[in-house]
């Protein structure tokens, strides 16, 4: 039978599959993977379709395929996702921009959309922060309390969705209200360190009242990002959504988009069409980029 996996732990896969008696309700088959992936190098991921060969025992089997993926990403290990909700918090701790906008890009270049959270918006203005990410075209979702969870779990009504950002800034306190039933371990910013301490242990897909699925899954850090894969300096430009409408548009067919003259995005910096952050982090993202020889990056 086909299924989707919605567990991942301990070698174990967890594949919904569809229930004979009741098509509208799944039947979760706990699976080990079959060794054939292992000789071919691949690793099934949370979200993937699956075909799984049930086994004698109850609600036990095999999984012996996995069907084509539209997208993965090695951290979190997910695959197939519709979006990724990027949450930032006001403060404590505060927005890393070159971090976000850094993670903003990877997904662009994997083809995944991006949804961007703002919590803690009760304790510090937060306006500045979404309007930056509204001007380069993400849907921006201020939340607060219960504040703007609605709104959130309408947007996530549909397809697979996944929240990252660095710890401390509530991803798991936002799932929780987004679905009081789950549970989720949450913890406490740590006032020495400035971040919060991991308190999700593995990726899983969880089915949200509205619809949808959703996986909760570890924070992030800048080392984690690099090893998610090299964006070359070429294709940089349109991994930044905004730069879109001005691509093309430039003196120079070799144009950077960083310091030359004639330069269609920076003319739409400088008139306020392109955010000069969302540049900024741009210019600090060509600038690593330009350091990776190929064959480092093969």
């Amino acid at each position: 039978m086909t299924g989707r996996i919605v567990k991942a732990t301990g070698g174990f896969y967890y594949v919904d599959i569809p229930n004979p008696s009741d098509p509208a309700a799944m039947r979760r088959i706990e699976c080990r993977g079959r060794g054939v992936f292992r000789n071919r190098g691949i690793t099934p991921l949370v979200g993937d379709m699956a075909v799984v060969e049930l086994s004698s025992g109850e609600g036990t089997g095999s999984v012996v395929e996995i069907l084509p993926r539209k997208n993965s990403l090695v951290r979190p290990p997910l695959s197939n996702l519709d979006r990724m909700v990027l949450v930032l918090s006001v403060t404590d701790p505060e927005p890393n921009i070159l971090v976000a906008d850094t993670y903003l890009a990877i997904l662009a270049h994997r083809g995944i959309g991006a949804t961007i959270a703002i919590t803690k918006a009760d304790l510090a203005p937060a306006q500045e922060l979404a309007g930056a990410y509204k001007k380069a075209g993400f849907p921006v979702y201020l939340t607060s309390g219960d504040n703007g969870v609605g709104e959130l779990m309408i947007a996530l009504s549909d397809g697979i969705s996944a929240f990252c950002g660095n710890s401390g800034v509530g991803k798991s306190t936002l799932l929780n209200r987004l679905h009081p039933q789950l549970g989720l371990a949450t913890g406490e910013t740590s006032k020495k360190l400035g971040r919060g301490r991991h308190t999700t242990r593995h990726v899983e897909l969880l089915y949200l009242p509205g619809g949808g699925l959703v996986a909760d899954t570890p924070g992030f850090s800048s080392l984690e990002m690099l090893r998610m894969g090299h964006i070359p300096k070429e294709e940089l430009a349109g991994c930044f959504v905004e730069f879109t409408p001005f691509l093309g548009g430039c003196r120079f067919n070799d144009c950077s988009h960083t310091v030359e003259t004639g330069c269609a995005v920076l003319d739409a910096v400088a008139d306020g069409d392109v955010g000069k952050s969302r540049h900024e982090s741009y210019r600090a993202l060509y600038a690593q980029a330009k350091e990776v020889r190929e064959w480092e990056h093969r």
